[in-house]
Parts: structure tokens; C-alpha cells; sequence
């Protein structure tokens, strides 16, 4: 197994995880530690590829972005201030 260095105050911590009965190991303190960011990553991942389907969809249906309907709306106002 390779070793990993840890800055002073992640090898602090950890130490103190296993010395608290959290884990067994320093090296159960960094899986669990990779285990989130791998985790993370994945919900990252997913966001994203739900927001290139609501960009796609919203594309293929003709909807437009909210600065496009902002922009409809002051023109819709000043035409009624105009017209007032």
C-alpha cells in the first residue's frame, strides 16, 4: 500500500478520530475521506447532467431564458408607459 502524506492539521485530525475509537486506522479515516469526495463528485456529476438535460429540452421546446423574458417585460412596460 502507498503512503499518503497529510498536512500537519488532516494527520492531526485523523489521529485524534482514531484515537477517539472513530476508526481503526489512519488509513480508515482517509478511505472514508475518499469515499466522500468520490461520492460527492458523483452528485456533481449528476447535477450537472440534469442541468444539460433542462438546457436541452429547454432548447428543443423554444423556451426562453430568463433574460429573454426580462427583457420582453420591460419592453412590454415601456410600450404601457408610452401608450399611458
Amino acid at each position: 500500500m502507498k503512503q499518503v502524506m497529510l498536512p500537519p492539521e488532516l494527520e492531526r485530525f485523523a489521529t485524534e478520530a482514531v484515537a477517539a475509537g472513530r476508526y481503526r486506522d489512519v488509513s480508515d479515516v482517509i478511505a472514508a475521506g475518499v469515499k466522500l469526495l468520490r461520492e460527492a463528485e458523483a452528485e456533481l456529476a449528476a447535477f450537472v447532467r440534469s442541468l444539460e438535460a433542462a438546457r436541452a429540452e429547454a432548447e428543443s421546446q423554444g423556451w426562453h431564458s430568463l433574460d429573454e423574458a426580462m427583457a420582453e417585460a420591460d419592453r412590454v412596460i415601456a410600450a404601457k408607459r408610452h401608450t399611458a
